[in-house]
């Protein structure tokens, strides 16, 4: 069963958009520039406190 975790492996900051590709099976720059262009029309912040909610609510990924 797939679950949406953090990457450990592929992480720029806190690996929420790894684990959303990863999660998608796709490639985590196009994750990574999907965020950045709607963060664009809607300001920073929201996407920084969406990526911040993400953060603590996504679990690790478990290596092993």
């Amino acid at each position: 069963m797939k679950r949406l975790t953090r990457s450990q492996d592929k992480r720029l900051l806190a690996g929420v958009c790894a684990g959303i590709a990863d999660y998608l099976n796709i490639d985590p720059t196009i994750v990574r520039l999907i965020t950045v262009i709607l963060a664009i029309p809607t300001s920073v912040f929201p996407m920084v406190l969406v990526y911040i909610v993400a953060m603590l609510l996504m679990p690790i990924e478990e290596n092993g």
